[in-house]
């Protein structure tokens, strides 16, 4: 198998597809802006497969993820922006220009990295604290991410059991506020408790987005042994009051706590 030729015959296909009289009548319109919500979409099935160590699955989605670059590189060289090349070769000079203990032979300096990207940022004219940390980033990546910024210059609590003592004080603003009923405020503040989570998972050394996920995993492996219990008895989780849901709730927790039998 031969990368460079495989890397071509994609790069011919997408040339293909987007073939304005015998491409894909889907493919062919696609723009930058329209596509740009698969690639979000790609990287997390690539997490998942990681996650479940399907190492099958994962060359596949990888190939899902490569193709929404190749994608978006193709809608660029139509309008004369940049090509497939120039992607490539940013990249290759950007890694080399960081690792230059790896390819130039100079000693491993441990802040060059954040020094080259603190450069990369002033060339583009990204400046301050916060700056390059894009918008569009899942909401949860993106306060850890501003967090962890923010910490760099000392701006952060010291402990962990300070930024506990701050959700407590978030919380109670949303206290507050529940008896008012404006959304506009609830929103604010369950922002506000969701931010110093995310804060706290920091300053504990976990990623709250995996922290998330696992929460996620676990309420649905709870809810689908519930639906397994009721479908031997030809019932559902709709056929249950909230008592009876909230003991079967508790059921599943311990029945999936318990020691798997050798």
């Amino acid at each position: 198998m031969n990368a460079a030729e495989e890397l071509n015959r994609l790069l011919a296909i997408m040339i293909r597809l987007r073939d304005p009289q015998t491409g894909c009548s889907w493919d062919r319109v696609q723009t930058h802006e329209t596509i740009a919500p698969f690639a979000i979409e790609e990287a997390y099935e690539v997490m998942d497969a990681i996650a479940r160590e399907d190492w099958q699955a994962l060359p596949d989605e990888l190939g899902d993820l490569l193709l929404q670059v190749i994608y978006q590189a193709r809608i660029a060289e139509e309008a004369g922006r940049f090509g497939f090349a120039d992607v490539a070769r940013q990249i290759s000079d950007k890694m080399i220009r960081r690792h230059p203990h790896v390819f130039e032979g100079e000693e491993l300096d441990p802040d060059l990295w954040e020094r080259n990207k603190q450069a990369e940022r002033a060339a583009k004219s990204e400046y301050g604290l916060l700056a390059g940390i894009a918008p569009a980033l899942p909401a949860l990546i993106r306060a850890e991410k501003l967090g962890k910024r923010a910490a760099r210059v000392g701006f952060d609590w010291d402990t962990p059991e300070q930024v506990l003592e701050k959700i407590g004080e978030e919380l109670d603003e949303v206290r507050a506020e529940l008896p008012l009923g404006d959304k506009d405020r609830l929103e604010d503040e369950i922002g506000d408790v969701l931010f110093t989570v995310a804060s706290l998972a920091r300053k504990l050394g976990l990623d709250p987005e995996a922290c998330l996920r696992q929460g996620n995993s676990k309420f649905t492996r709870r809810i689908e042994t519930m639906e397994a219990v009721l479908a031997e008895t030809g019932r559902s989780l709709a056929d249950l009051d909230l008592a009876e849901q909230e003991a079967l709730w508790s059921d599943a927790k311990k029945r999936l706590a318990a020691p798997t039998p050798a």
